[in-house]
């Protein structure tokens, strides 16, 4: 017997978003959208989450450089319904998903997290820790 997760996307939802991800890529690059925000703006498609029925699709985007991030998703949720209609030419779905977007704020959150790691109170920590250790094995060891 199987055992989901109810937090976790099914194998259906992941290959799905993929789908949608690469679909988006796509488009974004052929520059098919003409919305004066969208000109001159690379736009990386880093993640789209599908709900479980298959509804409802939101994609994370990061534009090059971080630029304009507001007005980017702006344009982006503006443009939806026709991007819908081009997605949905390559889905094998009885419903083409409603878009909608997010700016992914990940990479940010990783970039964060590792000036923390090399901020200097992390590294005393660090380095008081590894003593720490070192004085435990010396004191098995004897």
């Amino acid at each position: 017997m199987k055992h989901h997760d109810r937090h976790l996307p099914s194998q259906r939802q992941l290959r799905v978003g993929e789908q949608i991800r690469h679909s988006l890529s796509e488009i974004l690059a052929r520059g098919e959208l003409h919305d004066p925000a969208l000109l001159d703006v690379s736009i990386t498609v880093s993640e789209v989450r599908v709900s479980p029925d298959l509804r409802n699709a939101t994609a994370f985007i990061v534009p090059l450089g971080g630029a304009h991030v507001g007005e980017t998703v702006a344009a982006l949720r503006r443009a939806a319904p026709y991007l819908r209609g081009l997605v949905a030419h390559g889905l094998r779905l009885k419903y083409a998903p409603n878009l909608s977007f997010q700016a992914d704020t990940s990479f940010d959150e990783a970039d964060r997290i590792g000036q923390l790691l090399r901020s200097p109170q992390v590294a005393r920590d660090l380095h008081h820790e590894d003593d720490d250790e070192d004085d435990e094995e010396d004191n098995r060891g004897a």
